[in-house]
C-alpha cells in the first residue's frame, strides 16, 4: 500500500515505519493515525521486529496544533485522538512483535507515548524528550500509563510538571531510553542483527506473558481517554493552542515567540 504520512518497508522479518510529516514536525493527525494503525495490523502476521523512527530533526512532536486550530476555525469538535492513540500504544506495547523506537531530534508529548510504549528505545545524542502539555493547560493523560510503567511514578510526574526537554543521556538514566550514542544508525543495526534471530512464535508467547504485567495500561484506559477528551473540550485550552499557532507565543509570553 501507498501511505502519505508514513514510510513503510519490510526487510525479512523486520518492518520499518517512519513518520513522514517533516513540514509538520512529524506531528500526529487523523491520517497518520489511520495509516499507522493499518500498517501495525499488517505487522501482526508479517513482522517479528518493528522499527519506529522519524527524521533527523523530529521523531514525533505530538498533536498537530495547526490541525487542531483549523478544526476550531471550521467549527468542528476537537478530541485529541485519545481513544485511537491509546489503542495504538497498546498495540505497540502488547502486540506480537518487538518494537524498537529509534529516536533522533524531538520526541514531545504524544511522541513520548510512542517511546514509552516501545520495547526497546535507541536514542541518538540529538534526541530530546519532553512533555509540554501543562504549558497549554493540558496534561499527558494517555501517555502517563505507559510512561509510569516504563520509568516509574515520580520520574513521570517530574517530567510532566517540569515540561522541559531532557537529553538522550538523561533519558537513559531515567529508563526512558535503553542506549544512546553519536551514531544511532549503527546502534540500530547492531540491535537488529541480534533481534532478527528471534522466532516469531516465541516473541508472540513472550509478549503474551509480559502482557500480564501491563494490566495498568488496560485499567487506566477509560480514565485516561476521558481526561484527554475533557481537556480538548475546554475552550481556554483550545484558545491557548490557537494563540500559539497564530502568533508563536507560549501562554505566559507577551512577546518574543519561542516555538515548541
Amino acid at each position: 500500500m501507498s501511505y502519505q504520512t508514513i514510510l513503510f518497508k519490510q526487510e525479512g522479518n523486520i518492518a520499518f515505519i517512519q513518520f513522514n510529516r517533516p513540514d509538520a514536525g512529524n506531528s500526529i493527525n487523523d491520517q497518520l493515525i489511520e495509516e499507522l494503525n493499518d500498517v501495525l495490523q499488517r505487522c501482526y502476521t508479517a513482522a517479528t521486529i518493528v522499527v519506529l523512527q522519524g527524521d533527523a530533526l523530529n521523531f514525533c512532536t505530538g498533536a498537530d496544533f495547526k490541525g487542531i486550530h483549523s478544526l476550531m476555525k471550521e467549527g468542528q469538535a476537537v478530541n485529541g485522538h485519545a481513544a485511537v492513540l491509546y489503542d495504538i500504544w497498546r498495540t505497540i506495547a502488547e502486540g506480537p512483535f518487538v518494537v524498537v523506537a529509534h529516536v533522533k531530534g524531538k520526541a514531545n508529548a504524544g511522541g513520548v507515548g510512542f517511546v514509552a510504549a516501545a520495547d526497546i528505545v535507541i536514542a541518538d545524542t540529538t534526541a530530546r524528550f519532553s512533555l509540554s502539555e501543562l504549558l497549554f493547560g493540558l496534561f499527558p493523560a494517555c501517555v502517563l500509563p505507559f510512561l509510569v510503567r516504563k520509568i516509574g511514578f515520580q520520574q513521570a510526574h517530574y517530567l510532566t510538571l517540569m515540561t522541559k526537554p531532557i537529553t538522550a543521556d538523561e533519558a537513559c538514566k531515567a529508563g526512558l531510553a535503553d542506549i544512546s550514542g553519536d551514531n544511532s544508525d549503527l546502534l540500530l543495526q547492531q540491535h537488529l542483527g541480534r533481534l532478527r534471530l528471534l522466532n516469531k512464535a516465541a516473541v508472540t508467547k513472550y509478549k503474551q506473558y509480559m502482557n500480564d504485567f501491563l494490566a495498568m495500561n488496560r485499567e487506566w484506559q477509560s480514565s485516561a481517554i476521558g481526561a484527554s477528551m475533557d481537556m480538548f473540550a475546554d475552550a481556554a485550552n483550545l484558545g491557548r493552542i490557537s494563540r500559539f499557532v497564530e502568533t508563536g507565543l507560549l501562554p505566559w509570553q507577551e512577546s518574543n515567540p519561542i516555538h515548541k
